[in-house]
């Protein structure tokens, strides 16, 4: 067995953000070489031919990031010898103007093919990017908004009662969303009038939250994902991709880490991990700081302008943060203490081997509380661990920690991208 790798590079005289717009599609047959290509699992397997040959090769798409430019793939088939394959493609700006597009792969396979391979890799690099020196591919249009779908308010009235807001009925896996520790399930209203045009989504108010009660005692992240079960058997689904925001963030990984076999795909914004990987230290001052106006006799009405305030983006309008404020004055102390304790007292540290879904994390850019440098790590740290990574990284600009409700064209807009390859 042998290592080699191949690189090559371009300079283009037009921005970087409109090279990555005609190179962004993984499935696109823009290279002069290829013969014929067929988008696989919904765009996340590519499988072509090359002009004089009759082989068929397959690549799946690893890792993918519109907010860096960057897309990162794996060979499947077609290389005979090579045992590992790692592509990438990259769009950087270019410090003489234009743009720098990168094509590069690591290769392993045995040591009689590892050179033959970089140079033939090589070579396709080279022919790729002359292409793209004398024109671009045309760009293909965006999918436009949708008009919202109605929404259905009910109950699941076992003990504890959940609160939920829905989209009508559809085949396929549900969509469930979960809010933050500040919120309630009307976060997600203009997410949910667009992802019903997929996939029957629904939005959940945890326990305690708007139309939910709290159980009998305190809350864990296992009763959480026991409601998400419940919820799964009311509607009919064996299948559910989630949907959290922060302290659901944290909820929805964890029932993605116990349950990856009902676990169709993941999207985490504002957070992931929670406080599983802090010390013990570092959780109880996250929850006495918290506890302090509640301790003094104060409700989040109390202090909600004053949170809002400190979490949202410098962007967000006057009528998004009374939103947001009236969002979080509306819970009630005793749900606003039960989640502070649940989420400072983390079971385990997550094993990111064990997402084995697809999964996309998004965070605001000026997100104080889940930093666009924290979000990306960890997201490297999934694409690393897992056996077979399908990751999508994307900061959402102008944005504070709240970033689907204040941005949610700039959210929804990656969200119905990855529904439409997930959801086939």
């Amino acid at each position: 067995m042998a290592r080699d790798s191949a690189r090559a590079q371009a300079h283009l005289d037009v921005t970087p953000d409109t090279a990555w717009a005609a190179l962004r599609d993984f499935c696109a047959p823009w290279h002069p070489w290829i013969a014929t290509m067929q988008a696989e699992e919904g765009g996340g397997v590519r499988a072509f031919t090359v002009t004089g040959e009759e082989t068929l090769y397959r690549e799946r798409l690893t890792w993918f990031s519109d907010t860096d430019r960057v897309m990162c793939y794996t060979h499947l088939q077609g290389i005979d010898g090579a045992q590992r394959y790692d592509g990438m493609l990259s769009v950087a700006a270019a410090e003489q103007g234009g743009c720098i597009v990168t094509m590069s792969a690591e290769i392993d396979a045995l040591a009689e093919r590892a050179a033959d391979i970089a140079r033939g890799t090589t070579a396709v690099f080279e022919a790729g990017l002359a292409a793209l020196e004398t024109g671009l591919p045309q760009v293909r249009a965006g999918d436009a908004p949708l008009k919202p779908l109605p929404l259905e308010h009910r109950t699941i009235d076992d003990l504890p009662r959940l609160g939920l807001t829905m989209t009508p009925a559809k085949d396929g896996p549900l969509l469930l969303f979960l809010h933050g520790i500040g919120g309630s399930r009307s976060n997600w209203t203009r997410q949910l009038g667009q992802a019903g045009h997929v996939v029957q989504a629904a939005a959940l108010d945890l326990r305690g939250y708007g139309d939910s009660t709290l159980g009998a005692g305190q809350s864990t992240v296992e009763a959480y994902c026991a409601d998400i079960r419940r919820v799964m058997e009311v509607l009919g689904k064996s299948q559910v991709i989630l949907c959290g925001l922060s302290y659901g963030a944290w909820i929805t990984t964890a029932f993605a880490e116990s349950h990856p076999d009902l676990t169709a795909g993941l999207v985490v914004s504002g957070g992931c991990t929670g406080m599983s990987e802090a010390g013990p230290e570092e959780r109880d001052a996250f929850r006495v700081s918290r506890e302090v106006p509640l301790d003094a006799g104060q409700a989040p009405a109390d202090f909600a302008p004053g949170v809002i305030g400190a979490i949202s983006g410098p962007e967000v309008d006057a009528d998004i943060r009374a939103e947001l404020t009236a969002s979080m004055a509306a819970i009630p102390t005793e749900t606003y203490r039960d989640a502070l304790r649940c989420f400072t007292n983390p079971l385990r540290r997550f094993d990111f081997a064990r997402l084995t879904m697809p999964v996309l994390l998004m965070t605001g850019e000026h997100d104080k509380l889940a930093p666009p440098a924290e979000i990306k790590s960890v997201a490297h740290r999934i694409h690393a661990a897992s056996p077979n990574p399908d990751v999508r990284f994307e900061i959402i600009a102008g944005a504070g920690h709240i970033c689907n409700v204040e941005k949610p064209d700039l959210y929804t807009a990656p969200l119905m991208e990855f529904l439409r390859r997930v959801v086939r």
